[in-house]
């Protein structure tokens, strides 16, 4: 799918323009000039079509006019869940971000993929977080209880209409 940006001028007598890569962006860029004949030099940026974990990312890292190239670069390198996990790591737990330097891996947060609090808690007595529970005695656990008890640490979140379940290092 295609990602579509569209750079807007902070300069009212200056026209915006859509873009679909770094280059085309760049090239756009040195050629806008204002009313006055003078060049643009401040831009906000704003999705405007491609996938929703995308616009997601762009949101929570406030992509602005020197990002495109290594916005580009990233939404084609990381997958879905890599940009979910930057998406949470800066827009959420206010982790500092840079295109050049970060990479989902550099970030203490940890994502389920589940759709709920109750979920997660159910996941961690079957992979054993509580210790070894006898299957006959799991069916007395209050599962809500857990489910309370971790959303001191766990938030949920739903990003590009995936639930997911996070915490924050």
């Amino acid at each position: 799918m295609t990602t579509v940006l569209y750079a807007q001028p902070y300069d009212l007598s200056a026209i915006g323009f859509y873009f679909e890569s770094a280059e085309e962006f760049a090239a756009k860029l040195q050629a806008l000039k204002n009313a006055q004949g003078d060049p643009v030099e401040e831009f906000e940026i704003q999705f405007i079509d491609g996938k929703d974990v995308d616009a997601a990312l762009v949101e929570a890292v406030h992509l602005h006019q020197h990002d495109p190239e290594g916005f580009f670069e990233k939404i084609d390198a990381w997958d879905d869940a890599d940009k979910q996990t930057i998406a949470i790591a800066v827009g959420e737990c206010g982790y500092d971000f840079t295109w050049e330097k970060n990479e989902p891996g550099d970030f203490d947060v940890d994502l389920y993929r589940v759709d709920s609090l109750l979920e997660l808690a159910e996941m961690f007595v079957d992979e054993g977080l509580f210790g070894d529970i006898p299957e006959r005695l799991q069916f007395y656990l209050d599962y809500n209880a857990i489910a309370r008890d971790l959303s001191v640490e766990y938030v949920e979140t739903t990003i590009a209409g995936e639930r997911l379940v996070y915490r924050c290092g």
